[in-house]
């Protein structure tokens, strides 16, 4: 009976031994993890999607680059964070990725200085339901690979259009 209770305490220790090592590996790991913005394929064409494909917003209350949206604000539209430098691929433009540093102290990433958030409604990936919605004291809009807001670049044919530096809405 000694030996089978010493074998069992083996065996617990060494599985929490694992566990805790595969939970500091999987912190760590996730820690290095760059926050990706990509272009993806919607019924809006061609617009900013973060790493898993999900639609990126623009505030157009948001001005010279910070965020405008907090509390309730910031659950329905989550604000991309990232730890550290912001990775551009699959269309995206690194020279127009930033940070911008938001009231709690987190870096939230910005494309051509608007700064970046999803929608909780959209769900699935290339869903674009946030889309010119109002809500939180102005429009929301998706944003082209060239950061203009989607109905402005759908409107110049060029994709390239803007606000100049994009705020003035």
């Amino acid at each position: 009976m000694k030996a089978l209770f010493l074998t069992v305490s083996a065996l617990t220790a060494a599985a929490t031994l694992t566990i805790g090592l595969n939970g500091a590996w999987a912190s760590s790991h996730s820690a290095n993890v760059r926050t990706t913005v990509s272009v993806g394929n919607t019924g809006l064409g061609k617009i900013l999607v973060d790493g898993r494909g999900r639609t990126l917003y623009l505030f157009a209350k948001d001005t010279r680059g910070k965020s405008m949206c907090a509390g309730a604000c910031a659950a329905y539209w989550p604000p991309l964070i990232a730890s550290g430098k912001p990775l551009a691929a699959g269309g995206a433009k690194a020279s127009l990725l930033g940070t911008t540093k938001r009231a709690d102290g987190r870096l939230q990433v910005t494309y051509k200085h608007h700064p970046l958030y999803l929608f909780a409604n959209d769900t699935k990936k290339g869903q674009t339901n946030g889309e010119e919605l109002d809500t939180f004291g102005a429009e929301w809009y998706a944003l082209s690979p060239a950061g203009a807001r989607i109905a402005e670049a759908a409107t110049t044919g060029s994709g390239s259009g803007g606000y100049g530096n994009g705020y003035g809405y």
